[in-house]
């Protein structure tokens, strides 16, 4: 092409060109060039590295290459070119003037740490300090630019934004506010300048910007359950105050008492149609119903105490279970479990030999699992993480402490080729450590079996990975001290039970992609320590999920797209009777085709050649049983097609997707089902599910369906329904979390009391997130419940940036609302039940357990008797003379905050 690049513009230019059309010959000559200092050290030795390379390849005369003179510019060719160009060298070290060449010496000097204490906050501390200097403070985005200003605004500084560090340079402001990427700022002292983060401002928190390129996606587990993330019109929810009804979307209204300020609400619908509108800024109240399915959801009347009597009767229960978690809480407590010692240097040298990079979540959850596993108490922790996302890392780390330590570890895995997958990992890891690691399964021989089980009676052998062997009664442990359940929901309580009691003192540690709803209820509640594994491995894709009725066209489309890429396919039918018709069937729809077919009845020898087969890529399509669910990982295979998926469960169908997808190639499933109205319900919820949740690490949300669609289960017992269904699981762990702490505390739990409402903020003045400001309904609501459950200042903060970044500069409507949400959490910090108020003054009820000394409350009124009076024992009214409807946020803030620093003075006198 002979379009040239503007003129004018900097370009750091890479280290080699194609010779034939370099990059030098599309720049303006007035361009200027920028060299690092290291740039010509780097040219020789990339130079020396091409060589090399050359050398090494031009013996192939079948693959001859071009000699690197006609494929590069060497680093002499490329230095005679730059010579005659525009460039300015960028080094660290200072250079002497008097050479002839311009040199500036910057002078820069490293900022103060932000970290230093000081009793000023950081932007005091930044701002006042050399304030003659020009000062330029750079964010990470819009939304952060927007708190900062109002921050600064609040302190009587006014910066002006402008749209580079240039625009600062060349413009005459005192104080600027860009937007950009900067590590850390920097002051040049001669030119009076300085370049201050946001993040030294204490506005971007700390690695912001690296956090942004690697998103984490791990949730507090109970926010998942309690959040309206997928809500839908027809779904039940539940109102703390007023019981299970159904969601009908969201309405805004013009409410006449309050200045006709326009407000949105949450419309529930109850028994007997009556409706309840709920305001956004008490979307708290209001949680997801789960513990039956949406069907089974128990409608209550408004008006009557049906409500009441199922909250007074499901308190009783909560009081004996709280009782009884506290027993075991104890017994926990008091059991005296191995404290493994950790050896540091053989543990890093270890963890070296992972090739991979681990993922934030996956450090955070291993390092979850050595406090446990270096503490005196019994470990008992669920880790749960998609197919693929590093928990048998985490496991493989635990055995490393504990054979170290001197003690035995027993995997437990459910299937035979799960067990051979898993020794050859633990094998290929310890391949280079003094352990011994072994197998007992239904492939190894009697000899061969009786010899590892007489190892583990010795103690010869450290690591066993069984099926179900693992509870054979002549099976013995010498010193066993760590347990491991992958894949945990394929066995019953009792199994896991049974290997429990082995050693009452062991560590046990769970693996799992989607855990079933008791062990997800027992988590929550608490009885059992939950980590998620929810960040991507790098370059992970997730996998495009389709649901479809059979269509010989669409089978053959989706096969043949997936071996011309070369890839393989898992074609799974769960029917050992006619596998071997349907593999006939697809030999005459694909003639392209290799195809084989595996099973659990086959032989346990045909099995395994079948499988490894399929895995040097010897066929490329394997009709099979759902025995592949926990088989081993082929990267090559990367469609998979389920036949009936209506009949398989939704941790099934969550796993055997997981089997595709293991490489950074896109993957598809393909489930076939028949039309929707052949389905029973809970068939279509799971599909729906599935299909729904494509994204990479949903296991844990495909969990929670799964806790709705087929119950929470009682929490310490065995059945699958119980007294969650009557109030929600949400409700229930609250009501349970009161009676836990009050029985800590040694006081009998009151649960007949209504929940916690928090504080009332009435001001009149239209507050919601506007239709045309966010259009879609559904986004509108989730982000209301966000803004109303949220419990700090700063948390309120981070998403108006959010909302700033992703939507744009907030409307004054919008702003309103994050101002009454702010004013709630300084309420109910200082006990004040409801605030109300106009531009002439308004009331302030204070709540049974305010923390404002009511002597203080006395001496205000007769301070400024004009502007407050008492009205009654609970009740504060006060006046004041607005001119605008907007600044009664701002007046009313002001109240409450000198309410909390009055009573913080009268507390500390």
């Amino acid at each position: 092409s002979d379009a040239h690049l503007p003129a004018g513009i900097e370009y750091f230019l890479p280290l080699f060109f194609d010779a034939t059309n370099s990059l030098l010959d599309h720049l303006p000559e007035e361009t200027l060039i920028v060299m690092m200092e290291d740039a010509a050290a780097s040219l020789d030795s990339g130079w020396e590295l091409i060589e090399e390379r050359y050398e090494q390849l031009s013996s192939d005369l079948e693959r001859p290459i071009l000699a690197p003179d006609l494929a590069f510019w060497d680093p002499v060719k490329l230095k005679d070119r730059l010579r005659d160009r525009r460039c300015v060298h960028i080094t660290a070290k200072e250079l002497a003037t008097g050479t002839g060449k311009l040199v500036i010496n910057a002078g820069t000097v490293h900022p103060l740490s932000p970290g230093r204490a000081t009793e000023k906050d950081p932007i005091d501390r930044w701002l006042e300090t050399d304030g003659a200097q020009r000062t330029l403070i750079v964010t990470s985005s819009p939304g952060r630019r927007e708190v900062l200003t109002e921050l600064l605004r609040g302190r009587g500084l006014t910066p002006t934004e402008v749209s580079s560090w240039q625009h600062f340079l060349t413009g005459e402001h005192d104080l600027g506010l860009a937007v950009g990427e900067l590590e850390e700022g920097l002051v040049l002292p001669d030119m009076q300048l300085r370049v201050i983060t946001a993040e030294q401002l204490g506005v971007d928190r700390p690695g912001q910007r690296s956090r942004r390129r690697h998103r984490r996606a791990l949730r507090d587990p109970d926010s998942i359950v309690r959040e309206l993330t997928d809500l839908r019109v027809g779904a039940p929810v539940v109102h703390e105050e007023y019981g299970v009804g159904r969601y009908q979307g969201l309405k805004s209204l013009t409410v006449l008492e309050v200045d006709e300020a326009m407000t949105e609400f949450l419309l529930l619908e109850y028994a007997d149609g009556d409706k309840l509108y709920v305001p956004v800024y008490n979307l708290h109240l209001v949680t997801r119903y789960t513990g039956a399915s949406p069907e089974q959801a128990p409608l209550h009347r408004l008006g009557s105490d049906q409500w009441l009597k199922a909250k007074r009767k499901v308190a009783k229960q909560v009081r004996d279970v709280a009782a009884e978690l506290l027993n075991l809480y104890a017994q926990r407590a008091a059991r005296q479990g191995i404290a493994l010692p950790l050896h540091e240097d053989l543990y890093q040298r270890f963890t070296l030999e992972f090739p991979f990079e681990e993922t934030t979540d996956q450090l955070e959850v291993i390092q979850q699992v050595l406090d446990d596993i270096t503490s005196a108490h019994p470990m008992d922790r669920v880790i749960c993480g998609d197919v693929g996302f590093g928990k048998t890392e985490v496991a493989l780390r635990a055995a490393f402490v504990a054979v170290h330590a001197g003690y035995q570890v027993a995997v437990l895995v459910p299937t035979t080729l799960l067990a051979q997958q898993h020794h050859r990992t633990f094998s290929d890891r310890f391949a280079d450590w003094p352990v011994r690691v072994e197998s007992l399964s239904r492939f190894r021989s009697g000899k061969s079996a009786a010899k590892v089980i007489s190892g583990l009676k010795e103690g010869k052998v450290d690591v066993v990975i069984g099926t179900h062997k693992l509870f054979s009664g002549d099976l013995s442990f010498k010193r066993l001290g760590l347990i491991i359940v992958d894949e945990e929901h394929r066995f019953g309580v009792r199994q896991k039970e049974q290997l429990k009691k082995l050693r009452t003192d062991v560590d046990m540690l769970t693996l799992t992609a989607t855990p079933i709803p008791r062990t997800l209820n027992m988590a929550l509640g608490g009885l059992r320590d939950l980590s998620l594994i929810a960040t991507p491995p790098a370059e992970r894709l997730s996998v495009k999920t389709f649901i479809g009725q059979w269509s010989d066209q669409a089978i053959r489309e989706a096969v043949l797209r997936e071996i011309r890429r070369g890839g393989q396919i898992y074609f799974v039918h769960n029917r050992v009777q006619d596998i071997d018709k349907i593999s006939t069937k697809l030999s005459g729809l694909l003639p392209e085709a290799t195809i084989r077919v595996a099973h659990g009845q086959m032989s346990e020898r045909a099995l395994e050649g079948v499988m490894l087969d399929f895995y040097h890529l010897r066929f490329n399509v394997l009709v099979c049983t759902t025995i592949i669910e926990s088989g081993i990982d082929v990267p090559t295979a990367n469609t998979i097609v389920i036949n009936r998926a209506d009949r398989l469960g939704l941790a099934q169908l969550h796993q055997l997707r997981g089997r595709v997808g293991r490489s950074h190639h896109q993957a598809y499933a393909y489930l076939i089902a028949p039309p929707a109205r052949a389905l029973t319900a809970d068939a279509a919820k799971r599909l729906e599910a599935v299909e729904a949740l494509e994204e990479l690490g949903a296991g844990f949300t495909l969990a929670t369906h799964d806790l709705e669609i087929r119950g929470a289960g009682e929490l310490l017992g065995d059945e699958q329904s119980g007294q969650i269904q009557a109030i929600g699981f949400a409700l229930y762990n609250e009501l349970l979390a009161r009676a836990v702490t009050s029985l800590r505390a040694g006081e009998e739990p009151d649960l007949q009391d209504p929940m916690e409402r928090g504080a009332e903020i009435e001001l009149g003045l239209p507050a919601l997130i506007p239709d045309d400001y966010m259009p879609d309904v559904h986004m509108r609501l989730v982000h209301y419940k966000r803004i109303a459950s949220a419990e700090s200042a700063a948390e309120l903060r981070e998403l108006q940036v959010e909302l700033i970044d992703r939507f744009g500069l907030l409307p004054m409507t919008t702003r309103t609302l994050f101002g009454v949400t702010q004013l709630k959490l300084l309420a109910q910090q200082l006990g004040v039940a409801k605030l109300q108020a106009e531009n002439r003054g308004g009331t302030l009820k204070f709540g049974p357990r305010t923390v404002v000394d009511p002597l203080v409350l006395v001496s205000l009124v007769e301070d400024r008797p004009g502007s407050f009076t008492l009205d009654g024992p609970s009740k504060l009214r006060f006046r004041w003379d607005l001119e605008r409807d907007d600044d009664r946020i701002g007046a009313a803030e002001t109240l409450l905050v000198d309410l909390g620093a009055t009573t913080e003075t009268t507390v500390a006198a």
